[in-house]
């Protein structure tokens, strides 16, 4: 970026790798620095927990409040009925309304930790777009709203066209998403002062859509601002771990589990993701990510511990710590780690090894089970695991038995009773 903003917030952004595109880079700035304003990003509730792919734009909620602004963190009650095409390959399945309250109820306990809200001038107010689009009257809509938009221009979208291009179905329903995202804009002008739209880099035609649609209904400017897809050093989106998505909410996954998967991410990836999801400095994250050998480890410890603290407090990432030396250095079973307890009746005349290590979820079948034992990557009580026909009887079982699956994905299996 040749621009070189006076504002702290979009310095902080630049710093740090946060912006793609914005549409008047220099007129944001000037606003940024000329006082307080008020900017959103949305959220759909199509999952009971956002996941980490969602913590860039959690974290640009949180950089605009502690640079002086105020946030707002939408929930798209009434968006999720609809499904955003932005991104997607297919049709949405539809929720619903019961799932998606649930959803929303279960993804808000997660940016509180993140934001503060209440009623001060920086506070955020925790908004869900039902508020206003379950009242829409259609036809008023259509008169209102619908004549800003033409068909040339929705049909160009790249969100639109690449769905089409590959002859995917497009429902009519997703089509409108479009509007009532930019509708979504300028309720939050006209209720809060809004002014800037932030979010991924597939929601920039929605974005730039919103903004327009208020310069020509109120006549005054409007912004927006995207950041680029962040992809891991393998080149996959992130979000993702082998066995699904890296989810914020505890009960989606443990705060261990959460804290590993940083802890074991590339080395290339270091630096970058100190940079995004934390908010050491960023000197002190270009430092960090630029060293070697075995020290590169101590840095992934300072990135695991920095975004677990943000997502689950320091106490958990001081337990997680804790746990992955006991587990790594001293080859103990940690207290932390996922468990799953047997049942002697489970347990019968025994169980295989193999359907153990399914149990323990160390394994999606029995199939990747025993290609992990024959891969030489199964052990247990860090003992390798040679013979897939192992049976585990109770009696194996009076101690807890700490299952890994390579070098980096453990569990305990303990009897019940």
């Amino acid at each position: 970026m040749t621009y070189h903003p006076k504002s702290e917030f979009l310095t902080e952004l630049s710093a740090r790798g946060f912006i793609a595109d914005c549409t008047d880079l220099q007129g944001l700035d000037a606003r940024l620095y000329g006082g307080v304003i008020t900017g959103y990003i949305g959220f759909d509730l199509t999952a009971t927990s956002l996941h980490i792919g969602n913590l860039v734009q959690i974290m640009l909620l949180r950089w605009l409040q502690k640079t002086g602004h105020r946030p707002i963190t939408l929930m798209g009650g009434g968006t999720t009925k609809v499904g955003d095409p932005s991104g997607k390959d297919e049709m949405r399945k539809m929720l619903s309304l019961d799932q998606i309250n649930a959803n929303a109820e279960s993804i808000r306990q997660v940016f509180a930790k993140y934001i503060s809200y209440g009623d001060g001038p920086t506070d955020s107010p925790l908004v869900n777009n039902a508020e206003w689009l379950d009242k829409l009257g259609y036809i008023d809509f259509l008169r209102d709203i619908g004549k800003h938009f033409t068909i040339n221009r929705l049909m160009a979208f790249e969100s639109v066209k690449s769905r089409l291009d590959r002859e995917q179905a497009l429902s009519f329903i997703e089509f409108n998403y479009m509007l009532l995202q930019a509708y979504d804009y300028l309720e939050l002008h006209r209720r809060y002062g809004c002014c800037l739209q932030m979010g991924g880099s597939d929601q920039w035609g929605n974005i730039v859509s919103g903004a327009d649609l208020i310069r020509r209904v109120e006549a005054t400017e409007a912004f927006g601002l995207t950041t680029p897809l962040v992809t891991r050093a393998d080149g996959k989106k992130m979000g993702k771990s082998m066995d699904g998505a890296v989810w914020l909410n505890e009960d989606m996954m443990s705060p261990y589990q959460f804290w590993q998967w940083w802890r074991n991410v590339d080395d290339a990836d270091v630096g970058k993701f100190l940079k995004l999801f934390t908010e050491l400095s960023v000197e002190e994250c270009d430092r960090l990510g630029a060293l070697g050998g075995a020290e590169i480890n101590d840095a992934k410890v300072i990135l695991a511990d920095a975004v677990t603290t943000l997502n689950h407090g320091a106490d958990a990432a001081a337990a997680a710590q804790a746990t992955a030396r006991e587990v790594f250095e001293k080859g103990g079973v940690g207290d932390d780690l996922p468990s799953v307890s047997l049942s002697a009746a489970e347990l019968g005349e025994g169980i295989s090894v193999v359907q153990l290590f399914v149990r323990a979820g160390l394994a999606k079948s029995g199939k990747d089970a025993k290609r992990l034992i024959t891969e030489n990557g199964a052990r247990i009580d860090d003992v390798l695991v040679e013979n897939a026909g192992l049976i585990l009887s109770a009696s194996d079982l009076q101690e807890p038995l700490k299952l890994s699956a390579g070098k980096k994905r453990h569990a305990v299996v303990n009897l019940e009773g």
